[in-house]
């Protein structure tokens, strides 16, 4: 009988593990949101402020260090106004990213910061640039971190917050090769560079921006947006997702044969040539490393289940600062 054998020197170190690997990504896809993180003060689920307690714990369990919301493809339809103030007021919207399903908008700003003081997770909001303007942009900025006389401070401190809030990381636009708008790298890299202009710093609070980075292996992406933008911000996303049969096929979650998980598993691997064909790329226009990647999408993607909403996928998704 053959036996395997293996070492663990506990006493040796290769370096430092960043802390935001460990990060995670609340999309408004599926039950993530609604029903998942946020059930309303008024359910039997037990919740505190509307937020689920059981998954508070269980996420506090596992020490997540950042939370990134509102999206995903989402974020480029969101009009974070629309989720502020009396939640009986607030206007509701079609998801039509995922599901064609109603939203009250009862999870929306404040109930975010919320969840991510509930959990100890820095806050990384994603903005919109898809739909959006620059001016909702950097209002919502200074919504969430002015502290002082203004008027979206005002606003913030009519509907019950006088402090303002800790920002550190701010995405301009998701996805703005595909869902975000179907742009190109050279119209997306002219846009990020008017709406970060706006995304400004108010008192001590400095924020981290990221721009909209590649898909998979758009290495042309990398290099178009290193090159005309690579001094205005502070990192660069990139997006990863496995599919066992492609992506149109991806097999189920949880019926899933022993070859789809080893398919899954030699897929992921391809996060290695990934990470350094577009960190030679980066470094070709930022020889110091000052710009971050940012991987804040990848994992598996599997169908829906049987008699769910068809655009209900599972999915697993990770956040990590590279």
């Amino acid at each position: 009988m053959m036996t395997n054998k293996v070492i663990i020197n506990t006493d040796v170190s290769k370096g430092k593990i960043n802390k935001n690997i460990y990060g995670h990504f609340a999309e408004h896809l599926g039950r993530c949101i609604y029903e998942g993180f946020w059930v309303g003060e008024d359910s039997n689920i037990e919740n505190t402020n509307g937020i689920r307690n059981d998954v508070v714990e269980a996420l506090k369990n596992i020490n997540i260090p950042v939370l990134r919301w509102p999206g995903g493809c989402f974020a480029d339809e969101y009009h974070w106004k629309d989720g502020v103030g009396p939640r009986a007021d607030r206007k509701r919207m079609v998801n039509t990213h995922w599901g064609g399903v109603v939203e009250n908008n009862h999870f929306g700003t404040h109930e975010f910061m919320m969840l991510c003081e509930m959990l100890g997770a820095e806050p990384y909001i994603c903005g919109n640039v898809g739909s959006g303007t620059v001016q909702e942009m950097s209002e919502w900025v200074e919504y969430m971190t002015f502290d002082g006389e203004s008027p979206m401070a005002n606003w913030r401190n009519e509907n019950g917050r006088k402090e303002p809030w800790s920002l550190t990381y701010f995405g301009v636009g998701n996805e703005n090769w595909g869902c975000g708008g179907n742009m190109r790298p050279e119209f997306y890299a002219d846009l990020y560079r008017q709406f970060q202009t706006y995304v400004r710093n108010y008192g001590d609070n400095k924020i981290y921006k990221i721009a909209g980075g590649a898909n998979v292996d758009d290495y042309r992406w990398t290099e178009v947006l290193m090159r005309e933008a690579a001094h205005l911000m502070d990192g660069l996303s990139l997006h990863y997702y496995v599919h066992p049969h492609g992506f149109w096929n991806k097999g189920s979650a949880l019926d899933a044969r022993e070859e789809e998980w080893f398919i899954t598993m030699k897929k992921a691997l391809h996060m290695d040539e990934l990470i350094s064909k577009h960190s030679t790329i980066m470094d070709k226009y930022d020889p110091d490393k000052r710009v971050g990647m940012i991987i804040d999408e990848w994992g598996t993607w599997f169908d829906v289940e049987p008699g769910t909403n068809p655009d209900f996928y599972i999915s697993k998704i990770r956040f990590v600062m590279h």
